[in-house]
This record gives C-alpha cells, structure tokens and sequence, in this order.
C-alpha cells in the first residue's frame, strides 16, 4: 500500500523550532519529488517547500531563511526543518509525493500530485 505519514507536530512557543517527518512506504521516494503544503483555518492551502531527486529545493517567501527541506532515501523519508517559528506558522502541514525523476514540483499543481499524506498540526504560540 502506497502511503505518506507525516509526524513531528506539535506545539511550541514563537522562537522555536521543529523538525517534520515524511515517511513513505509502498513506494521509493529516491524517483519522487516531495513538496511540503500547509493550510491555517479559513486559509487557501499554501505550498511550502519542495525538493526534487536531484535535491534542487524551493521555498516560500514566507519561510525562506528559516525552513530547511531535506531527504533520506535510505530512511525513505523527507524532513521539513522549521526554525524562528511565528504565530502565523500555524497550520496543518501535509507532504505529497509526485514520480518525477526530473525536475521540480513547485509548479505543478496541488490536486495533480500523486500521493498525499494526512497531515501534522502545528501550533506556534505567542
């Protein structure tokens, strides 16, 4: 079975820091882009971060300078590195998955990418 499972939600004070997990299985994340979305209550889903095979990497103005996407294809697995938490932070962060040996996934579109996960909440304080 293919799946994504996010962790490492939580809450945690402005300042902060977190580091989320993707792990994938029933498939190899080595022939996989992954990007990181989120989406606040009320809010239009918002796409994070992204990172191709090669490990080309895209970012948020939003979290530019204190988000760090990585991978681990021996742990098949994908981090979100979330440093200098702000209030405004505060969202349910999913991963998707799209087969894409080439390239990035920044610009294809959400409801085009092929597996998502279901979620994490994070909660940045004040």
């Amino acid at each position: 079975e293919v799946q994504l499972v996010e962790s490492g939600g939580g809450l945690v004070q402005a300042g902060g820091s977190l580091r989320l997990s993707c792990a994938a299985s029933g498939f190899k994340l080595e022939d996989f882009a992954i990007c990181w979305f989120r989406q606040a209550p009320g809010e239009e889903r918002e796409r994070v971060s992204c990172i191709s095979v090669s490990g080309s990497t895209n970012y948020a103005d939003s979290v530019k300078g204190r988000f760090t996407i990585s991978s681990d294809n021996v742990k098949n697995t994908v981090y979100l590195q979330m440093n200098s938490l702000k209030p405004e932070d505060t969202a349910v962060y999913y991963c998707a998955a799209e087969f894409l040996p080439y390239g990035s996934a920044w610009y294809i579109p959400a409801h085009d990418l092929d597996y998502w996960g279901q979620g994490t909440q994070v909660t940045v304080s004040s």
